[in-house]
């Protein structure tokens, strides 16, 4: 993050295309919409609002991604942020105060071995929608 506001409005803009209109995603259509499948169904399961970050997360990486939720989370009660930077290689979840008592250090943790292992195989889409359906089953509804 350069610290220009637009720019950081951007990187937590909705919907598939986060802002992006330059064809430099990494996901193909197909990809987007499993990952918006997933993103939707969490939400809509367990009343929490999941966001998604894919992408270069400034040095340190961890204050960044709380950064970001920070930003989501003055929009969004309950809201969850899983950021991921397949470059870098680090995967941080966000949670606020009303979804961390649903989504303990333990939930969070073991979604995240289970996301790690799938992009180890270099399956990106397939660790951030597994990733995200171990989030929810854990959340439970609300």
């Amino acid at each position: 993050m350069s610290g220009d506001a637009k720019r950081s409005t951007e990187l937590v803009a909705h919907g598939p295309s986060a802002g992006r209109d330059d064809g430099s995603s990494p996901f193909n259509a197909r990809q987007l919409a499993r990952i918006d499948e997933a993103l939707t169904l969490s939400s809509r399961e367990t009343g929490l609002t999941f966001s998604l970050y894919v992408g270069e997360l400034a040095e340190p990486t961890r204050a960044t991604a709380e950064a970001l939720f920070e930003k989501l989370a003055t929009e969004a009660d309950g809201a969850v942020l899983v950021a991921v930077s397949p470059g870098q290689r680090r995967l941080h979840i966000v949670t606020g105060e009303a979804s961390a008592p649903r989504l303990p250090n333990r939930s969070c943790a073991l979604a995240a071995l289970g996301m790690r292992a799938a992009f180890a195989s270099g399956d990106l889409t397939g660790g951030i929608v597994t990733g995200l359906r171990m989030l929810a089953d854990a959340a439970g509804r609300p």
